[in-house]
């Protein structure tokens, strides 16, 4: 029997269970953190980075298991949300910011801190939005057509081949927009930042490939659907 005809199907479930919609809000509420964070420079010794470095990775963990657990379809309307509830938080901190506000010194001082800590954010929310929804779609294009291939098996390269094609387009077309921003405007530290920033998050998913193993374990085991197509697989 050849390897081709040995292999699992590939399975997908289907939405119907609390675990997508824990999973989605997670992953909105890390993008909206991680565009707050991304609005300052961090400096750690030689690496240059933003506030939101150890964040992000998290975002791309989750969109593995959807993608993984549900398939591109479900995968790309978690995506396409995230972005739009990241578009709405940008709004309001708009809206928040042109408010009026107490008119004595505190409120100044106030007015002042939220100007410096989210006027950027905007800005800083078009260059992660562009490079999320760019990254999480060829992620996730590239693990499910490579589960296609290989059915069940080989989980851990599909976790990384997809990880490192998504998140180097995420973070070039952020680090593109955003340096700039933060303050970066030579090409030597860009470089530095675009380097760390991929290797980073690159070797953060990586070191994270036994933990994404398990919980899509976790998550495929208490899927009805997942179970039900694993009990067709297995009567065929």
């Amino acid at each position: 029997m050849t390897e081709l005809q040995s292999r699992t199907p590939a399975r997908f479930a289907s939405i119907g269970s609390p675990y997508f919609g824990i999973m989605l809000a997670v992953m909105a509420v890390v993008l909206i953190l991680s565009n707050i964070g991304a609005a300052k420079g961090v400096v750690i010794g030689p690496i240059i980075t933003d506030g939101g470095f150890f964040l992000f990775p998290l975002a791309y963990i989750l969109g593995d298991v959807i993608s993984e657990v549900y398939g591109f379809k479900v995968a790309r309307k978690a995506i396409i949300t995230t972005f739009a509830l990241s578009v709405f938080a940008s709004l309001c901190y708009w809206v928040i910011i042109g408010l009026p506000g107490f008119d004595d010194d505190f409120g100044r001082m106030k007015q002042q801190a939220l100007e410096g800590a989210l006027g950027p954010v905007p800005l800083i929310v078009l260059a992660s939005l562009l490079g999320f929804l760019v990254g999480q779609t060829l992620n996730s294009w590239v693990l499910v057509r490579m589960k296609e291939r290989w059915g069940e098996r080989r989980l851990w390269a599909r976790l990384m081949g997809s990880t490192g094609v998504g998140e180097f387009a995420d973070t070039l077309i952020f680090c593109s927009i955003a340096a700039s921003i933060i303050g970066i405007n030579d090409v030597p530290t860009f470089v530095n930042y675009v380097l760390v920033g991929f290797v980073y998050k690159t070797l953060v998913e990586f070191l994270f490939v036994p933990v994404t193993t398990a919980v899509i374990g976790w998550v495929k085991k208490r899927e009805p659907s997942y179970n039900a197509l694993a009990s067709d697989s297995s009567a065929a």
